[in-house]
């Protein structure tokens, strides 16, 4: 009787991206630009009040591939829903404004984000602005124990405008 090799199925799905980070930091507007959409101008107080999840397409090495991004509220009334959209994340993006740098719910997100044991990488959004402070707000992160690339640590910084591309 001859053995027989079994050829493994790869799966794949769309990866699902958690966005998350305080309130008015651009996490939607972000996405927004990503998706080509204008959800933001929508909302009420200009401020995310439940989860949303989309999906985009694109090209990758010739093939048409997907991404689900999950949006979170960024206000403190919303701390459970950010802890949802995370548990369901493949990966993660920490929004924080290079002009105000770490804020309450930025640490919260964090925490959120280790707790799930997720990879992420932070955009410092914002970063257009004359107010902006990247460095400072890199900073800040080192001491939530987050270490930027650049300075020898694990997570990727991205210095990134959702206005100016």
């Amino acid at each position: 009787m001859e053995k027989q090799t079994a050829t493994p199925t790869v799966s794949t799905y769309p990866p699902v991206v958690a966005v998350l980070g305080h309130v008015d930091h651009g996490k939607t507007t972000l996405l927004d630009t990503i998706r080509k959409t204008s959800i933001a101008d929508r909302e009420s107080g200009g401020i995310t009040q439940k989860i949303g999840a989309s999906k985009i397409s694109l090209t990758h090495e010739g093939q048409i591939r997907s991404i689900t991004f999950i949006d979170t509220p960024g206000h403190e009334a919303f701390t459970n829903m950010r802890g949802r959209g995370a548990q369901a994340a493949d990966i993660g993006i920490l929004v924080v404004s290079a002009s105000d740098g770490v804020m309450p719910q930025t640490r919260e997100s964090i925490q959120v984000l280790k707790q799930a044991g997720i990879p992420f990488i932070v955009a410092l959004t914002k970063a257009d602005l004359e107010t902006a402070i990247p460095e400072k707000v890199k900073q800040q992160l080192m001491k939530e124990d987050i270490t930027a690339e650049e300075y020898g640590g694990d997570v990727p910084v991205l210095e990134v405008s959702a206005k100016t591309n």
